[in-house]
């Protein structure tokens, strides 16, 4: 890749679009970070015990458990942007309410966990909905120009998001945090109204609109099961996909390292919550940049090891620039799997399996780290923080190569195989 081409307009931006939802998500996902590590700063100053983080994870991940698949057959079966549209004004509401909460001084942990549950259950459907729209805006050419810039919006969000955050908090007060949250949701939804339509492929079922009871065929469910099953490259990338992120979650326990080893305050906090987006956005320009990766399956396994070894160097540090150091190594290596995962996945599903492999995936992808900070939290209440980070990083990259000797089809990977995916433009 050459300088020139390093600042070009990404494939994927040419398409309006997804131009749209883009830009919306960039700013969306900055107030979602934002009210991310407003949370966890939360929990610390509601609790010294750092098992208050195992409550969040459980919240977050129970009402993954038991709706993803079902908003996954949603996807598939109604339309896609309307779900979307829905579960972003959900969102704002819960933002909303924890700002009032706050502002008013009756917050507690259950009022929290109650929010952040509420919270889960409306990205157990938008997220296979949202996803699942991607290869209807773009090319199937440019599909991994999408995910590379999906990565960035992320990024991006999670750079400014926590660094504001810290900011925020220490001027204006948590409350300021959720309710700045609640109003980023507002560009997703005009997003959405300005691209207009947009259709499915195929869908499961063209009949006449009916009730969603009527309409919802559960039978469809196993049909999405059997088909990751049967597909290995799919199946080994979301298994290593949950056991890299369950056991390198411990960056949740970044208020309590922030405070009790490192001994800054809300911006050092909110600094060091962006370090890892800032190694992230980075890897992802370059991805999003890139026609032509080969070895993928190597390069995604590498990225994960670069993630838990990174992980293993911020449990040990008691250096502030040294863990900036290490969380951006954290991003990057995470960008890599990341956007390679995503478009492996994706490019392999047809369109009208897609919203179910996104809500399989979502209870890999989200269960995850959702259980690793249970397991975090428990692990650093019993022992310490640092040894709760350490010992993650370790399973981390034990998983990897379990993944690896276990899966040699993803290993082998190149990038070049057949696809199942895309847009017809």
């Amino acid at each position: 890749m050459t300088f020139k081409d390093f600042f070009r307009v990404p494939p994927a931006l040419k398409h309006r679009r997804f131009a749209l939802l883009w830009a919306g998500l960039l700013i969306s996902t900055a107030g979602s970070q934002m009210q991310v590590w407003a949370i966890y700063w939360h929990l610390r100053d509601l609790s010294t015990d750092p098992i208050v983080v195992s409550g969040i994870g459980v919240a977050k991940f129970l009402p993954i458990l038991i709706f993803a698949l079902i908003g996954g057959l949603a996807a598939d079966t109604f339309n896609r942007r309307n779900i979307v549209i829905i579960t972003q004004v959900m969102m704002t509401l819960t933002a909303a309410a924890l700002g009032l909460l706050t502002a008013f001084g009756h917050i507690q942990l259950w009022h929290i966990y109650v929010l952040v549950a509420i919270q889960s259950v409306a990205v157990s459907f938008d997220g296979p909905a949202r996803q699942s729209m991607i290869p209807s805006l773009v090319a199937r050419d440019d599909l991994r120009s999408a995910f590379g810039l999906q990565s960035i919006a992320a990024d991006v969000g999670a750079v400014v998001g926590p660094a504001l955050s810290g900011l925020v908090i220490a001027t204006l007060g948590l409350q300021w945090t959720y309710w700045i949250n609640a109003i980023s949701f507002l560009a997703v939804i005009l997003a959405l109204i300005l691209m207009g339509p947009v259709e499915t492929i195929h869908s499961i079922d063209t009949r006449k609109q009916m009730p969603i009871y009527k309409r919802l065929d559960y039978s469809a469910i196993p049909v999405g099961i059997r088909f990751i099953l049967g597909h290995p490259i799919i199946l080994s990338s979301m298994i290593l996909d949950f056991f890299a992120t369950f056991f390198s979650s411990a960056n949740t326990l970044l208020p309590f390292v922030a405070r009790d080893v490192l001994h800054v305050g809300a911006i050092g906090y909110g600094w060091l919550s962006a370090a890892q987006s800032i190694g992230s956005v980075t890897l992802a320009l370059i991805l999003a940049q890139a026609i032509h990766i080969r070895k993928q399956g190597k390069l995604l396994l590498w990225g994960v090891a670069a993630f838990g070894s990174a992980t293993i160097v911020f449990g040990l540090s008691h250096n502030y620039l040294l863990t900036m150091l290490a969380l951006i190594t954290v991003g990057a290596g995470d960008a890599i799997s990341t956007v390679l995962r995503n478009t492996i996945r994706q490019l392999q599903t047809p369109d009208e399996m897609r919203g179910r492999m996104v809500s399989i995936n979502q209870i890999f992808f989200l269960g995850g780290p959702q259980l690793g900070e249970v397991e975090a939290g428990i692990v650093a209440s019993a022992f310490s923080t640092p040894v709760a980070i350490v010992t993650g990083g370790i399973g981390c990259l034990v998983a990897t190569a379990v993944v690896a000797a276990r899966y040699p089809k993803l290993r082998n990977y190149n990038g070049d195989e057949a696809i199942q995916a895309g847009a017809n433009m």
